[in-house]
């Protein structure tokens, strides 16, 4: 039987809110659990939003944490299809767009992240799109199995993950892509450009274009659809789609409506949190790709925009929510898939923060795990088709202690006595 005396609330409706659903309940919570989402789909799973669903290798129904009937049997009330418009703290209750109003005694705010917009004419045409929903991708799967067909030409803005993996995506189809990238190799931000030629290459061997030192400046079009981009150093492209791949921002215009702490520009956005996940009120708490964590590990606020941290941080939210006592000291961790690409990411090593790149393996074969160190501690590592050595690499940045480059970079030296 639920306890009605007490009432938690979820907004958003990705994986974070619905692992820390799963959790409360998993860890005894008895009270009432409400989880509003402002899309009418049930919580869903973003990574084959850009994998294996785009590619139309994975079924729709694949992507959903989990199966509908599960919200009932757990006594998880959903609101889906309605947004959350404002946050009473002193009443504790939140408002939903059709002005019901719901109290709570601890509230999370995983509300995610929206794509960032290209702010250029032209971006109102029908063949310009983001993809960060499900309703995206239903829709791009669609586009780029119809420019396979027609021999259609795709330009992504951006040659960050969703870029590529959209580009590896429209190849599978058959569409014709070139990535347009300010920098001057793919994936800058995240690996620094010692290892983005491999992308590069990669991504050439299959067909992509590239156009480095670039920003789209217009899309052109006619009776609403892409004709052709231009960049701002005169080139003009042809297109019959456009996707927006330009990054992310931090759904946190709620809380701060709320009034709560927010991080700055400098570590990303997002609601300030400290490492148990407890916002500037103590009882709104936030998880996923809003929140930006006052890391134990790292010694630095960081908000990251992964599955594996949604994935974590909804369930330490919710432990956190209970009373437990929570550290939130997780790595960092990714991974993506490009063709016959698989490849695991650790750590946080931003350009600039690191002074040394160590190669273990072989780079021309594309398999290799890389490390990024900073006065010989590792503070990042990415295996590129090399399997089972991610529990290896996190224990290596959790030790931060010294480590001799030339040891790292034999494969015949076992990670694990490095230690």
């Amino acid at each position: 039987m639920v306890d009605a005396h007490r009432t938690f609330v979820i907004v958003g409706g990705g994986l974070a809110g619905a692992k820390a659903a799963e959790t409360l309940r998993a860890e005894g919570f008895s009270g009432r659990v409400i989880l509003i989402g402002d899309e009418r789909d049930h919580p869903y799973e973003r990574p084959p939003l850009s994998k294996g669903y785009l590619a139309g290798k994975e079924e729709r129904d694949s992507v959903f944490v989990h199966e509908t009937a599960w919200y009932a049997g757990a006594d998880v009330e959903l609101h889906l299809g309605q947004p959350v418009t404002a946050i009473d703290r002193a009443a504790r209750s939140v408002q939903l767009g059709d002005n019901t109003v719901i109290h709570y005694d601890k509230l999370l705010l995983a509300t995610g992240a929206e794509p960032r917009r290209l702010d250029i004419p032209g971006t109102d045409l029908v063949g310009v799109h983001h993809l960060r929903r499900l309703a995206h991708a239903d829709r791009l799967r669609n586009v780029l199995a119809a420019l396979g067909r027609d021999n259609g030409h795709l330009i992504i803005a951006g040659a960050g993950w969703i870029g590529l993996e959209v580009a590896s995506a429209a190849r599978g189809y058959g569409a014709e892509v070139t990535v347009v990238e300010p920098e001057q190799t793919p994936l800058h931000q995240v690996i620094g450009p010692e290892l983005g030629q491999i992308f590069t290459d990669l991504h050439s061997e299959h067909g992509v274009r590239f156009h480095f030192g670039a920003r789209l400046t217009e899309i052109t079009g006619q009776d609403g659809l892409v004709l052709s981009a231009r960049t701002d150093d005169g080139e003009e492209h042809p297109a019959h789609d456009v996707l927006a791949a330009i990054g992310a921002a931090p759904r946190s215009a709620l809380a701060e409506a709320a009034g709560l702490d927010l991080a700055d520009r400098a570590h990303g956005g997002g609601i300030a949190v400290d490492a148990s996940l407890r916002t500037s009120d103590p009882h709104i708490f936030a998880a996923g790709d809003v929140a930006a964590v006052q890391h134990p590990l790292l010694g630095t606020r960081l908000r990251v925009e992964h599955w594996a941290n949604a994935l974590n941080s909804g369930p330490a939210a919710a432990r956190a929510m209970l009373g437990q006592d929570v550290s939130y000291d997780r790595v960092p961790y990714f991974f993506s898939d490009q063709y016959d690409l698989g490849l695991e990411y650790s750590g946080w090593a931003p350009p600039g923060s690191y002074d040394q790149v160590v190669i273990r393996g072989d780079a021309g074969k594309r398999e290799f795990i890389a490390f990024w160190l900073k006065d010989r501690k590792v503070l990042a590592g990415m295996n590129v088709n090399v399997w089972d050595v991610t529990e290896h690499i996190q224990q290596l940045i959790r030790a931060g202690g010294q480590i001799d480059p030339d040891a790292l970079a034999d494969p015949s030296v076992p990670l694990e006595s490095l230690l």
